[in-house]
């Protein structure tokens, strides 16, 4: 070979080498609502088109409403283990890995998993649909990434839950459709409201926000207060 070779040889392998050490995984792709009935697509994409707000301002229009109701007898036991995997009429349901990581692997990117395990997820990048900020998580900080209840248990409670079978419980506080990893102090902030007294931060999510609300509340048979449904209705204009 000769030397003009040698140098073309290795300059080709040195771009191979720089190539594959930099290449990513690509990003997951987050999906719109309106196409995410099981919630089992990845993150919450913004509900941009006039005529996907006016399907989900039609989807708002179909909720049933009342008051909310007293919060007697209400706790998380109520629904279950936190996070446990005995739900059965949902998505990833008795699969063998806690609900939380299941959804920690649905939105992540660049997901990695405790050695010997495929469920138990130690770190990724999330990107954070309410707020648009990008989570480099460990699980040394497990609370910067929490898991929010589109629909929060005490509001579902409620509006109705007492009266569910346990199994209905189970599966409502398990479902991928209900289930979204988010920042965890815009979490905590939202507790335990509705749609009137709290929303997204990012504002470019809000109507693909609501429009998971109203699916959830659709799916269980829930209502929402008169305020939610007016405030949920406005996000979709």
């Amino acid at each position: 070979m000769s030397t003009k070779d040698a140098i073309a040889f290795l300059a080709g392998a040195i771009i191979v080498v720089s190539f594959v050490g930099t290449a990513k995984t690509p990003p997951a792709t987050a999906a719109s609502p309106l196409g995410n009935l099981s919630g089992t697509l990845p993150g919450l994409a913004p509900i941009i088109s006039d005529a996907d707000k006016a399907e989900a301002r039609a989807l708002i229009k179909d909720l049933r409403v009342k008051g909310l109701g007293p919060n007697t007898g209400y706790d998380r036991a109520r629904y279950g283990g936190n996070w446990a995997d005995d739900a059965t009429g949902v998505p990833y349901a008795r699969n063998g890995c806690r609900t939380r990581d299941d959804l920690l692997a649905r939105d992540g990117q660049a997901v990695k998993y405790r050695p010997g395990s495929s469920c138990e997820v130690v770190s990724m990048e999330l990107t954070d649909p309410y707020t648009g900020r990008v989570i480099h998580w460990h699980k040394d900080h497990a609370d910067e990434v929490q898991v929010d209840h589109v629909v929060p248990l005490n509001y579902g409670w409620r509006m109705g839950a007492p009266r569910w079978a346990m199994s209905k419980r189970l599966d409502f506080a398990n479902d991928p459709l209900n289930l979204l990893p988010v920042d965890g102090d815009a979490n905590e902030q939202k507790d335990a409201s509705g749609p009137a007294s709290w929303l997204p931060p990012r504002r470019s999510i809000r109507c693909a926000y609501v429009t998971r609300f109203a699916q959830v509340a659709i799916k269980y048979d829930l209502p929402v207060t008169p305020a939610d449904k007016k405030a949920m209705l406005a996000q979709c204009r």
